[in-house]
């Protein structure tokens, strides 16, 4: 069995650069288990870079203060404490509210983080509530964290406050996504089988249970309309979700053994979907068409033996903010950055034990986290988007691929706007 196909040279593939690692502190003596980095983020302005480094500690910091001293030091053996000593040295003057690095302990394993940002006018949806214990402010930067007992735990970035503490899921919560229109609409995936919906701006409401899956739920991820989520888990299962009414839209067909991560792509147009049957798919999510497959493991297992593969398990997918881009990590100690048009990977890296990863604000770096708790950077592929490419961005974020469909031109510029070429 090969990771590539036969007709693909893997030497003539770009090799990433590597940026820099974080690394995570030996374990306490008396924990045998518990210290895998499951969970990295990056905050919606760029401003702060979260990961679970294991035994219940979550450690924020400046990701700008980060770059810097990975270009200092180089790519090799940059560890975290040199990482936040050389943050405090910078953070003297400006933003004295803002401490430039938190260390959170969380009272349980952490397995899923997310930011959220506050615009102040996206009001709460529960219009009928005249007081609030918490006021958001234009300013708020909020971290959710997802404990394996099953509570989300909400903190202040600048402050590293604890504010909320949402206790609904009575099993590990293994996903946290924010709507990314500033409303602090935050959705919660468990293994209890159930997706949950909750309402900062309303102190941390509950207000909708999404049910559906039959067994444990991996991933959510919201469109970047808010209007559609995607949630992946056990038993193959893809669905989609109408976050307006909160119904199901449909289940997506095709992969062979459980879903572990979701992403939209960002004009909403593509959906990336990764499995331990070792392929990713990317599907159009407004008809429910499997437009690519990214395979990982040549020749692809048979549906029959799908599980079987489990040194190709993929992990993680990610799509880039150029909207060309996606990444993959898979248990074959590789990490693969992916063309949406192109069926072999543009770019490798080599990685051990990888569990997650999320491209930066910006797209330039991919950040990737293992079982030892530590985080490891790639520089990610770069090129200039072509012009047809950001026009077609621009019409699939405000229109879905119905409307496309009917528009009075060629054919071949049709099949364009609907990534079928």
């Amino acid at each position: 069995m090969a990771s590539f196909p036969p007709r693909v040279n893997e030497k003539e593939i770009v090799r990433s650069r590597t940026i820099g690692e974080l690394l995570a502190p030996a374990a306490p003596f008396d924990k045998k288990c518990g210290g895998e980095n499951w969970t990295v983020a990056f905050a919606p302005d760029g401003s702060y870079f979260a990961w679970s480094q294991g035994y219940r500690i979550v450690k924020l910091v400046p990701w700008s203060q980060c770059l810097k001293n990975f270009l200092l030091h180089g790519s090799k053996n940059v560890t975290n404490s040199s990482c936040l000593k050389l943050a405090r040295q910078n953070s003297n003057g400006g933003q004295k509210n803002k401490p430039p690095e938190h260390v959170i302990d969380c009272g349980d394993i952490v397995w899923s983080l997310a930011f959220g940002s506050s615009v102040p006018e996206k009001q709460s949806r529960c219009v009928n509530i005249e007081w609030h214990r918490f006021r958001f402010g234009q300013d708020q930067l909020l971290l959710a964290t997802g404990l394996n007992n099953g509570r989300i735990k909400i903190w202040d970035v600048y402050t590293g406050k604890l504010l909320l503490n949402l206790v609904d899921h009575i099993e590990m919560v293994r996903d946290l996504t924010f709507a990314p229109d500033g409303s602090l609409l935050l959705v919660s995936a468990s293994r209890d089988k159930t997706l949950r919906v909750w309402d900062l701006k309303d102190d941390g409401n509950m207000m909708k249970v999404l049910r559906g899956h039959q067994n444990w739920v991996y991933s959510c991820a919201f469109s970047p309309d808010c209007s559609m989520l995607c949630s992946v888990g056990a038993s193959k299962a893809v669905f989609l979700w109408n976050m307006d009414k909160y119904t199901m839209i449909r289940r997506l067909d095709g992969h062979h053994h459980d879903v572990v991560a979701c992403d939209f792509s960002p004009d909403g147009a593509l959906l990336v979907t990764a499995s331990y049957d070792t392929r990713v798919y990317v599907w159009d999510p407004h008809n429910g068409d499997l437009l690519m497959e990214f395979g990982h493991l040549f020749p692809p297992p048979t549906p029959i033996f799908a599980g079987g593969a489990n040194d190709r398990w993929v992990r993680a997918v990610s799509f880039s903010h150029d909207g060309l881009h996606v990444a993959s990590l898979a248990d074959d100690k590789m990490v693969r950055f992916w063309r949406i048009d192109e069926e072999c990977p543009v770019q490798v890296a080599p990685l051990s034990n990888g569990l997650c990863c999320a491209f930066s604000t910006d797209g330039s770096v991919l950040a990737a986290g293992t079982h030892d708790g530590s985080v490891y950077f790639w520089a990610t592929p770069r090129q200039v988007p072509s012009l047809q490419h950001l026009c077609r961005m621009s019409i699939r974020r405000v229109m879905p691929t119905q409307e496309v469909q009917k528009l009075p031109v060629p054919s071949k510029i049709l099949a364009f706007l609907s990534y079928r070429v």
